[in-house]
């Protein structure tokens, strides 16, 4: 009798670790940071300040970038690829109304990671992966107080694209210890979080040591 073919299980999904909007000692982040890192395997760090100056920004990527890379892990700047490209991040991660995935590609280089919004669209993340995009983000699937949101897709969204698609998918929005494992088995490849690390109240390190072990777990 033909043996049945055997499918490959699915990777683990991953943690996408992003900056508080605000950070007012960047020395003492940086340490904050350093011990995120320490406590548990994350894919990515993204740079996310809102408002900042292109000084402060510079500021945070030469601050922050040295401790991520020590750990190897690869810093993405939020909405500015002209930025990232003159500060050597290794990435950027572009909104809907900011600069288009293909001129963030072109700006970048080939080398380069460029991950895009695309709130609860499947036919925007198509765009966004034809256009060039490494990774295409969905959400907010929680309430979230990091940002204003105004797209709640449901996670059938990352099933189905988990299903007809290739290019990997993030999921963002509200994702706390609680429900990471969930949003994993839907079909997320990554989980991207911010508050649920920065304001735990045990600190980062257990924030990340209890989402990694969520993420393992999920499968």
């Amino acid at each position: 009798m033909a043996r049945e073919p055997q499918v490959p299980p699915r990777p683990t999904c991953q943690l996408y670790l992003i900056t508080p909007p605000s950070i007012d000692d960047l020395g003492a982040f940086a340490v904050r940071l350093d011990a995120a890192l320490a406590a548990g395997e994350v894919a990515a760090v993204q740079i996310r300040l809102k408002p900042a100056t292109d000084d402060r920004i510079r500021e945070a990527v030469a601050a922050l970038k040295p401790v991520c890379h020590r750990y190897g892990v690869p810093v993405l700047l939020n909405d500015r690829p002209d930025l990232a490209k003159a500060t050597d991040c290794d990435g950027v991660h572009v909104g809907q109304e900011d600069t288009p995935v293909k001129d963030a590609r072109r700006i970048m280089g080939e080398d380069a990671m460029v991950g895009a919004t695309c709130h609860d669209s499947r036919h925007l993340a198509m765009e966004a992966a034809e256009a060039g995009a490494d990774y295409v983000a969905f959400g907010a699937f929680f309430p979230t107080d990091t940002k204003e949101t105004t797209h709640r897709p449901e996670l059938d969204i990352l099933t189905i694209w988990q299903e007809t698609m290739e290019t990997p998918c993030v999921a963002i929005g509200g994702i706390g210890i609680d429900t990471a494992a969930e949003v994993a088995r839907a079909g997320a490849d990554f989980i991207a979080v911010s508050g649920a690390v920065w304001n735990h109240p045990e600190g980062e390190a257990a924030a990340v040591k209890a989402l990694v072990a969520e993420l393992n777990a999920a499968f």
